[in-house]
């Protein structure tokens, strides 16, 4: 894949590699399940790095980062003449509305959807995942108690709205608009995007680009909306985007109550992101002309915004320093060999070969798990799990990162896997979905017949439990 960017090191652009190693070394102590980074200063290149089994041409699936490339597409419609953000929200779906439209949901207007305003008390992102109808629907039968443009409240399914404004006025889904307009000329191939079920890009989340784009993204907001000389948003779509349209506090997270935009969040020292659940983040910060962009698999956000101003943005001087060729080579080994470690742990245990061919019955447990089967070989295990899809394989690595493809517990896809024994008796396996930001961890206790499986996710929703145990017996082997 060929660079976006020109490349340069950190000192000449006037940021210390010592900073940049500080930022790892922080990060990986303080906030560990960084998948990626990307720092751009002035247009350059000056670090990337990627933990495996994460790397370079992997998409990443962006969460509500999402909501910052709806929102340019809804620019680029303004810039068409399609709409206006004074437009009623309400004139887009006349075959959706409720029969009797409260005054407040008549008075809702497309800048409402982009600035969180829409005058809703409660997000109505699950009506929207529970309806058995369309989903703009959904959303237009919800309450409107309050007047919109008066109460800011965290609200996806206004940005769903907004894709779906897009989709009527275009006749074309949201990832297909922005092909020609903004992904082709920024370099972003293969974009994807989860739709409804009325076939309409999610728009809150749901958008799967690589860690490059997402720079290439951020540095074209950097660069107000030009690219390789060519205007490609209005420079006054990015600067009211970016501004801060709204109040958004009081929050605990300093840097989630500096006000909101148009699906942009302000942030501290005069800087700006798109950001999504679990730590995927375009930061733009216009002051320094720096870009950074990470994803991750983390449950503290604020901590890595917080080390990125600690670090990075602290660092960042106003002209070249000069080169410190022994922390350049430091930093470039340490971005080559970055790595989420696989587990480690006791030798082989004889208890492994006493496993190879017996499956255990699982009792019955939400996922529909019926059987699991463990065969260990001198490079790793191959686990097997029978379900309600049937049956599936896949290699453990020891030591080692190894790929395929799995689906459980409603993830799939790619995947690698790494185990080892903790003890004598207790297998641990961990599976990472290296296009997301989870993994699974089975802490597999043997014990006679039988075997105990305790199941944990390193990151959750809010409203999603962690898995419960399961508990299998073996089963008899058939005599010939």
């Amino acid at each position: 894949m060929a660079d976006p960017f020109p490349r340069s090191t950190p000192e000449s652009e006037g940021i210390p590699s010592r900073a940049v190693l500080a930022f790892l070394d922080a990060a990986e102590r303080e906030s560990p399940h960084l998948h990626s980074l990307i720092v751009l200063r002035r247009g350059q290149l000056v670090a990337e790095g990627y933990w495996e089994p994460y790397g370079l041409a992997i998409p990443h699936m962006l969460f509500s980062l999402s909501k910052s490339f709806t929102s340019t597409a809804i620019g680029l419609l303004v810039a068409e003449g399609r709409l206006s953000v004074d437009d009623h929200v309400l004139g887009f779906f006349p075959d959706e509305a409720p029969a009797n439209p409260s005054a407040n949901l008549r008075a809702m207007r497309v800048r409402h959807l982009l600035t969180m305003n829409t005058g809703h008390e409660v997000d109505t992102t699950r009506a929207l995942r529970e309806t058995t109808s369309s989903w703009v629907r959904a959303f237009l039968e919800q309450p409107v108690a309050r007047e919109p443009g008066t109460h800011f409240l965290y609200n996806p399914g206004a940005t769903h709205v907004l894709s779906a404004i897009a989709q009527r006025l275009t006749g074309h889904r949201l990832v297909d608009y922005l092909g020609p307009r903004l992904f082709a000329p920024l370099g972003i191939e293969n974009a994807t995007w989860e739709t409804s079920p009325q076939g309409i890009d999610v728009g809150g989340w749901g958008l799967k680009v690589t860690t490059r784009d997402i720079a290439r993204f951020g540095q074209l907001y950097l660069q107000q909306g030009v690219w390789q000389g060519r205007q490609l948003v209005p420079a006054e779509w990015v600067a009211a985007a970016t501004a801060r349209q709204v109040p958004n506090g009081p929050s605990p997270n300093p840097d989630w109550e500096q006000g909101y935009g148009y699906q942009f969040w302000r942030c501290r020292h005069g800087c700006y992101r798109g950001d999504g659940a679990f730590g995927q983040f375009c930061v733009v910060m216009p002051n320094q002309e720096a870009v950074v962009a990470i994803t991750s698999g983390v449950g503290n956000l604020q901590k890595v915004l917080d080390l990125v101003w600690e670090h990075l943005l602290q660092a960042m001087g106003p002209s070249a320093l000069p080169e410190d060729r022994a922390a350049q080579d430091q930093l470039a080994a340490r971005l080559a060999a970055l790595r989420i470690p696989p587990p480690e742990g006791h030798p082989t245990p004889p208890l492994a070969a006493t496993l190879a061919g017996r499956t255990f019955a699982v009792e019955p447990n939400e996922d529909k798990i019926a059987s699991v089967a463990f065969d260990f070989g001198p490079t790793g295990a191959m686990l097997t799990v029978r379900d309600q899809g049937g049956e599936q394989r896949i290699r453990l690595g020891e030591g080692e990162w190894l790929r395929g493809t799995f689906t459980l517990g409603g993830r799939g896809g790619p995947v690698a896997a790494a185990g080892a024994w903790s003890d004598e008796r207790t297998y641990v396996a961990h599976l990472w979905w290296y296009e997301t930001p989870w993994r699974l961890a089975w802490t597999c206790r043997f014990d006679g017949d039988r075997v105990a499986i305790d199941r944990e996710l390193n990151v959750t929703m809010a409203s999603q439990p962690q898995p419960g145990p399961l508990a299998g017996r073996a089963v008899p082997t058939a005599v010939a």
